[in-house]
């Protein structure tokens, strides 16, 4: 932007949108920053399994740029460059955050100073995209406003499913908790991670949540989404235990306990990206 004498100034809506992204790759990835588990990774995964999750992550973030787009005829591209641009700011907030922490230092190598930002660009990109629906200014355009299909709602889910996944997945908490279940306790942790979506969304009335007409059954709702919801997240922890080297060793009934568990809160952040978004 140039002003009457000529001198160029940044333009304010780029300055806002960029600090909209720093904000929320902040607000969303800052526990994971200050995780000793997740710097840990940049030595204990794979390099091919570090390339899969982020050739997994690219697309998402795109899908997920359009989809919360405020325009109302997004192209592909346009989304695309909204999910690289995303994704560059969550890697240098990433970068800055880990350097100011001293988890990254002179010294370390390449390989390893590479793998611990890209680690964390993964959930940092996500809220840097998320920023835009979460820290809109009141005179932005309404993103609920936008129409809502069935494959958008999935999608959505499966989001907040990875997203609250991926907090989790690393630690050896997971791990310790499934050997600590029995099969009770599984099937108890299935039904209430079931209830608690079906809660969010339908029955407690938070805002953002859907309501039922009064012509549509319960169960209805609980086939269409629900479950269809908690199967997308159960398969969001079983790739997130997998891709970190959870499931390496385990025995088939173990891998099935420590996806139980990985569930419970991957299904609880599918419900709530229905609501946030």
């Amino acid at each position: 932007m140039t002003d009457s004498n000529g001198d160029t100034h940044p333009n304010p809506g780029i300055l806002r949108d960029t600090g909209r992204a720093i904000g929320g790759a902040l607000v969303f990835s800052l526990p994971m920053l200050m995780t000793m588990e997740m710097w840990q990774l940049a030595y204990t995964m794979e390099a091919w399994r570090l390339a899969i999750l982020l050739a997994v992550a690219v697309p998402l973030l795109v899908g997920l740029s359009h989809i919360i787009g405020l325009e109302d005829r997004r192209t592909i591209r346009e989304s695309a460059m909204d999910a690289f641009f995303a994704f560059g700011i969550a890697a240098v907030t990433s970068l800055i955050v880990l350097t100011t922490l001293g988890v990254l230092a002179p010294g370390m190598s390449g390989d390893e100073i590479a793998g611990k930002i890209a680690i964390q660009s993964v959930p940092a990109a996500i809220g840097a995209l998320l920023a835009r629906s979460q820290l809109h200014s009141s005179d932005d355009d309404a993103l609920g406003d936008r129409e809502e299909t069935y494959a958008g709602e999935l999608f959505l889910m499966a989001v907040g499913a990875l997203f609250l996944g991926f907090n989790l997945a690393p630690t050896e908490e997971m791990i310790l908790i499934s050997y600590q279940m029995s099969e009770w306790h599984a099937i108890l942790l299935v039904a209430i991670s079931v209830a608690a979506m079906h809660g969010f969304v339908f029955a407690v009335e938070f805002k953002g949540g859907s309501e039922l007409s009064e012509d549509t059954p319960w169960w209805s709702a609980l086939l269409r989404f629900t479950l269809p919801g908690y199967a997308i997240a159960a398969l969001i922890a079983l790739f997130l235990l997998w891709v970190f080297g959870r499931t390496d060793g385990l025995a088939f009934e173990m891998v099935v306990m420590a996806v139980v568990v990985l569930a419970f809160p991957a299904a609880v952040g599918a419900a709530a990206a229905r609501l946030i978004l």
